[in-house]
């Protein structure tokens, strides 16, 4: 999918979900802590959101990433040092499950700030070696290993040995109001 085709996906969907809970441009903004300009930029599909903006932006709307994706499988977003690509997103009972592929370039922790106790990740390390989970108790994994935490506190990934790592993430995401 062309990165201005995802844009303006987004920036539909995320116009429709603020419309829908009744929210000003400016309200969401302040909610995801992002700029007021920039969101009418996203809305408007003019400007490309990065991984940490859209993860905020979810978390304010209380949906899952994918949704703001178009579920569509093949999508990627990024921010410095990090590239997801959604592989899959189902929904079923009220939980939707991503699996998203993971692309970290050697540099400093990726931090992500808290998705809320109702989100589950689950982490695979498909190559090389990685420090991943909650920032206070983060595990360094290699080749087949994997970790499963709670997003409801900030968390990181990073790659080791100054060497790319890949990985398989899967998360497990349900509405707020329901735990």
């Amino acid at each position: 999918m062309r990165s201005a085709e995802l844009s303006a996906l987004i920036g539909e969907r995320l116009t429709s979900a603020r419309a829908v809970r009744g929210l000003s441009l400016g309200a969401l903004a302040r909610a995801a802590g992002i700029g007021k300009g920039s969101l009418s930029e996203i809305e408007a599909g003019a400007r490309n959101p990065n991984l940490s903006t859209l993860y905020a932006l979810a978390g304010a709307l209380d949906v899952p990433m994918s949704w703001l994706l178009a579920e569509r499988a093949g999508a990627e977003v990024s921010s410095p040092g990090i590239r997801t690509r959604l592989l899959a997103a189902t929904q079923a009972d009220e939980v939707t499950v991503e699996v998203f592929a993971l692309h970290l370039d050697p540099g400093p922790m990726h931090r992500s700030e808290a998705h809320g106790a109702h989100v589950t990740e689950h982490l695979l390390v498909t190559r090389g070696r990685a420090e991943v989970g909650p920032l206070d108790a983060a595990v360094e994994l290699g080749v087949g290993e994997s970790l499963q935490w709670r997003a409801g506190s900030r968390h990181g990934y990073r790659a080791l040995d100054d060497a790319p790592a890949e990985a398989v993430l899967t998360m497990w995401w349900r509405p707020a109001e329901n735990n």
